[in-house]
């Protein structure tokens, strides 16, 4: 097995001298894909622009294209007078003046979601791992579950909404969980009663066609592959590099065990919530649960655990120092720590977003 990557991040169209999110029109969409071949896409909300990499052999070619892609939208969008930025969320735009893409997609989600849809101003980070045989998609799926809070945590980047410190450090989700068909999913028996459950919605007019199952976790309805969901756009190319890194590296210690015969635990989606929540209130620097051990455990022990258990087959994906910026992650906390640091010192959500657009450059050059 390859375990082929695939990364799509979802940016911030910004105003330099507001810094507030704004309508790029699809202007930087038509310029980018001048240059990069139709891999830039528009959103629903015309202050969203998403990049997404070919199909990747391993987690060097993700890294070479993900840095390509956030260095040419960047330019692209500062030829045109914005400025990309990468977080979670914004830290006092207001979702009820951003206007909606006009496209008959978006269009008929808005009018079933209303509200909930227009509200959902929020950017991502989705991490595609290959994986033809939907048999062992559908049981990797069912495992990895545990791991999406531990994973969540280290990728938190959205502390403010709205102008507020919410006090969480990834608010993202809770914008996101207005949505139906969000969150950790059920655990299923096969494939086959997934493609039933889907084929009910379909016919009970719920969803047109699988893509609105908006899981944190799918098996693709479209493409080869095992789809995370749940992670907030990371601020850093090393970060979404280092996280693309630990999910693909989960993927093929499952994936070994399994050849094996053997499993990892699974836990009720009830309980894997509740460190879900946990990630998002805390990030990083709170407790979850340890349902083996039935006790709360410090996340970030959580995290070592989890880095030990994938550690085997590492080096056989030639991961290792991408899976070490886990590492700087714990040691100079996550996106959401350091806007949070740079708010304390300031005082100024617009110091926060000139620091992440920054950020989102850094380390592009090499």
């Amino acid at each position: 097995m390859k375990f082929t990557l695939g990364v799509e991040e979802e940016y911030q169209v910004i105003d330099p001298s507001s810094r507030e999110l704004v309508s790029h029109q699809q202007k930087i969409v038509e310029a980018a894909n001048k240059v990069l071949d139709d891999q830039v896409k528009a959103e629903m909300h015309q202050a969203v622009v998403e990049v997404g990499t070919n199909i990747c052999a391993d987690i060097h070619e993700a890294r070479t294209q993900v840095a390509h892609l956030r260095k040419t939208v960047s330019q692209v969008a500062g030829d045109l007078g914005f400025a990309i930025g990468a977080a979670g969320t914004h830290p006092f735009s207001m979702w009820q003046t951003q206007l909606i893409t006009e496209h008959p997609r978006y269009n008929e989600i808005v009018n079933e979601l209303q509200d909930a849809a227009r509200s959902n101003l929020i950017f991502g980070l989705h991490v595609h791992v290959g994986m033809p045989d939907k048999e062992m998609a559908i049981h990797i799926a069912n495992s990895v579950r545990y791991f999406l809070p531990h994973i969540y945590a280290l990728s938190t980047n959205s502390p403010f909404w709205e102008g507020r410190n919410t006090g969480f450090k990834s608010f993202r989700t809770k914008v996101f969980d207005k949505f139906p068909r969000t969150g950790i999913p059920d655990f299923f028996e096969s494939f086959a009663e997934y493609e039933n459950y889907v084929k009910l919605l379909i016919k009970t007019n719920c969803i047109d066609n699988a893509k609105k199952i908006w899981w944190d976790i799918r098996v693709h309805p479209f493409f080869d592959t095992i789809e995370f969901r749940i992670c907030d756009v990371p601020m850093t190319l090393d970060e979404t590099i280092g996280l693309a890194a630990l999910i693909q590296a989960l993927v093929a210690k499952l994936y070994k065990l399994r050849q094996h015969n053997l499993n990892f635990m699974i836990y009720k989606r009830a309980l894997v919530n509740e460190n879900k929540w946990r990630a998002s209130r805390y990030g990083i620097d709170g407790m979850m649960i340890d349902f083996g051990q039935e006790m709360e455990v410090n996340t970030r022990h959580l995290i070592q655990e989890l880095l030990d258990f994938v550690d085997d087959v590492v080096d056989e994906l030639g991961s290792r120092d991408e899976i070490n910026q886990i590492q700087k992650i714990l040691a100079n906390g996550t996106g959401a720590d350091r806007q949070l640091a740079i708010y304390e010192k300031t005082g100024d959500l617009r110091s926060v977003v000139d620091y992440y657009l920054a950020q989102t450059v850094s380390g592009l050059s090499h």
